[in-house]
């Protein structure tokens, strides 16, 4: 997808790339509209979300495409970013739902731990996600709304959370991250800013469908605007009024942010045919299992209870094990013993 480029990009594909389809608009369009212009067109059962700032190691593809094989329902798998040398890496693939203090933006990036593979996140980043095409459209593709860029990425994995649909992030998928090497051509920083904050408002307010999760998330918004002295803040009451969250949503909506809330961590076993741990002892090894996952204490009883759902969902509940000290935060004794 050519997006206004004035690089002779769409000359040089056409010339020593004759079989690629090249949609071209003369005019940039925002990111949303971009892409939904290349997913039309695209014919395949998977479509690569891949921004043009992003420089892939070998084996990328392949282990995107794998993570479809071992997740069941799988909506969008997401590669590990790093960036260059010298760089904070502001990106991780790891992408959570977690506030670190009162003024800071309630979505992160967390560095995943040695071994960590396939954990659930809460989105993938667009410009770096495969996604299941018929999932994909059947959302409706990128929301639109969200111009022109930042957040588009987070309302299409959230709404398919509300589905069932999930995120992995995939380790082996790796690259390199040339952070707003296009964007920064057409806005300063304090406008990216800005209109990150105003898009979030819109996820809250379009995709949140519980009314309870939708207050705290709003009120935490606006408290953040507040002590940030953002400009964001005028326009909120008029995106708060335009809403539009879904109905008949029956995903547990305050279970996938525990979930994805950045206490939980997926650990590739060494024992393919093992059983599966769930545990929140961080000192275990995943060696002998085919896999663990480990939910620390303070992520709480919900966090503990989503993942042993998803768990169970994907390796079924004859293979999964907790071990003693993995127990429900939530649970007493006598619950336990009683299962």
């Amino acid at each position: 997808m050519d997006n206004g480029s004035d690089d002779g990009t769409a000359e040089w594909l056409e010339a020593d790339w004759p079989r690629v389809q090249v949609e071209i608009s003369n005019e940039p369009l925002s990111f949303a509209r971009a892409v939904n212009r290349g997913i039309t067109r695209a014919l395949y059962s998977h479509v690569c979300l891949l921004n043009n700032d992003m420089i892939l190691e070998p084996g990328f593809f392949e282990a995107l495409v794998r993570a479809f094989d071992r997740v069941p329902d799988l909506f969008c798998a997401t590669a590990q970013i790093f960036f260059p040398e010298g760089v904070r890496r502001e990106e991780t693939g790891k992408a959570v739902y977690a506030q670190s203090d009162p003024e800071a933006f309630p979505i992160r990036c967390d560095e995943p731990l040695a071994g960590e593979d396939l954990t659930w996140v809460l989105y993938g980043s667009g410009g770096c996600s495969l996604y299941d095409a018929a999932k994909l459209r059947a959302l409706g593709s990128i929301d639109e709304t969200y111009a022109p860029a930042y957040v588009e990425d987070l309302d299409i994995g959230y709404r398919a959370w509300q589905r069932g649909w999930a995120t992995v992030y995939v380790a082996g998928a790796k690259l390199e991250h040339r952070h707003r090497a296009t964007s920064a051509r057409y806005f300063t920083a304090e406008q990216l800013e800005e209109i990150l904050e105003i898009n979030y408002l819109r996820f809250v307010a379009r995709a949140v469908a519980t009314p309870e999760v939708f207050r705290k998330l709003w009120r935490q918004a606006l408290d953040r605007l507040r002590l940030r002295s953002s400009s964001a803040l005028r326009g909120a009451w008029r995106i708060a009024l335009e809403g539009g969250a879904p109905e008949g949503v029956e995903c547990d909506e305050e279970a996938l942010l525990a979930l994805t809330g950045g206490g939980v961590a997926v650990l590739a076993g060494g024992a393919p045919e093992g059983k599966v741990l769930i545990t929140s002892d961080e000192q275990e090894s995943p060696a002998h299992y085919a896999e663990m996952v480990l939910v620390r204490r303070e992520a709480g009883a919900l966090a503990y209870r989503a993942a042993l759902a998803q768990t169970v969902r994907k390796w079924g509940r004859e293979r999964v094990v907790t071990s003693s000290a993995s127990a429900d935060p939530g649970e007493s004794r006598s619950d336990r013993d009683s299962k």
